[in-house]
């Protein structure tokens, strides 16, 4: 006996439509027109002998059989989508495609991956970067390293580096016209904040037992942590730095940290990427080299509890 198999075209356009909840959104993803769509759709639902949308003046909408037929085989296409990039991917030898936090790439990543290259000189590595959480359904990446608490629904997570931070600045503020001694002796001295880590400063004070000093007068802030990690190098304030991603300015003395006591925060950088049946080789020569990495940084022990 045959499948029942319904063609394959118009099965396809009603995936789109009903994974995209638009007509409009499914031709631009497909590459054709609207009218064109709404005539595969009339396909399919004559070859089923069923009404699988309701046509509204807002849009569409699944019937409740459109619904649960789209719940039967999106899983499929998304295995066949999936399962095509791999096999592209593995024969065509592809770039490996990560996204990761700027801060992250320029002060970690950037900085090892020349040893990869050099073992791997067949692989290349496309890195981009974004603060904006990773969509793989959407998102033709193959892996993400982003910032949080590990709860990333639909992808595989992989902790790397634990959020430490400290106090950071120029080593001449130790020794200028006003010395940074003790934790009184910033008040004497600017704060320097990054715009996406407000709460760093607050966090790290409360956790050493000064939280009124949160409430510093002078302080200056910044777009990014990169830019504020510059302006405590050239000598601008104190900064809260990421001890992990500051190893190397750290070792030259280019940076020091100014008093021992380092606070663990609850978040961490991981390793993402999506659930899926086999990973393609080069993704996972990768992966094994990024975290075998990460085993080698050296820990630091922490002179605080976590927050």
């Amino acid at each position: 006996m045959s499948r029942a198999m319904p063609p394959l075209n118009p099965l396809r356009v009603f995936e789109a439509v009903a994974r995209l909840g638009s007509f409009t959104k499914a031709a631009e993803e497909l590459y054709v027109s609207q009218s064109a769509v709404s005539r595969q759709i009339s396909l399919i639902e004559e070859y089923l002998g069923v009404k699988l949308f309701e046509r509204e003046q807002r849009g569409v909408t699944l019937t409740a059989i459109g619904h649960a037929y789209q719940q039967d085989i999106g899983p499929a296409f998304a295995q066949i989508s999936a399962a095509t990039q791999n096999l592209l991917t593995s024969t065509r030898g592809g770039p490996i495609k990560v996204r990761a936090y700027t801060t992250f790439a320029a002060k970690w990543l950037m900085r090892r991956l020349p040893e990869f290259q050099e073992a791997h000189p067949d692989l290349e590595v496309r890195i981009s970067t974004n603060v904006t959480p990773i969509d793989f359904q959407k998102e033709n990446i193959d892996l993400a390293i982003q910032f949080g608490d590990g709860n990333w629904p639909g992808s595989v997570c992989e902790r790397l580096l634990d959020d430490e931070i400290a106090p950071v600045c120029a080593p001449a503020l130790l020794k200028g016209k006003v010395p940074l001694k003790t934790l009184e002796d910033l008040k004497q001295h600017r704060l320097l904040h990054s715009h996406y880590r407000k709460s760093d400063w607050p966090d790290w004070l409360s956790a050493v037992g000064r939280p009124e000093l949160a409430e510093h007068h002078e302080s200056m802030e910044f777009s990014s942590s990169i830019l504020t990690y510059q302006a405590a190098v050239d000598g601008l304030g104190v900064a809260i730095g990421q001890i992990a991603l500051l190893d190397q300015e750290l070792e030259k003395g280019i940076l020091v940290c100014p008093f021992e006591q380092i606070v663990k925060r609850p978040f961490a950088y991981y390793l993402l990427q999506p659930e899926r049946h086999s990973t393609p080789r080069n993704v996972r020569i990768f992966r094994e080299w990024l975290l075998d990495k990460i085993r080698a940084t050296p820990s630091r022990p922490s002179a605080q509890a976590s927050l």
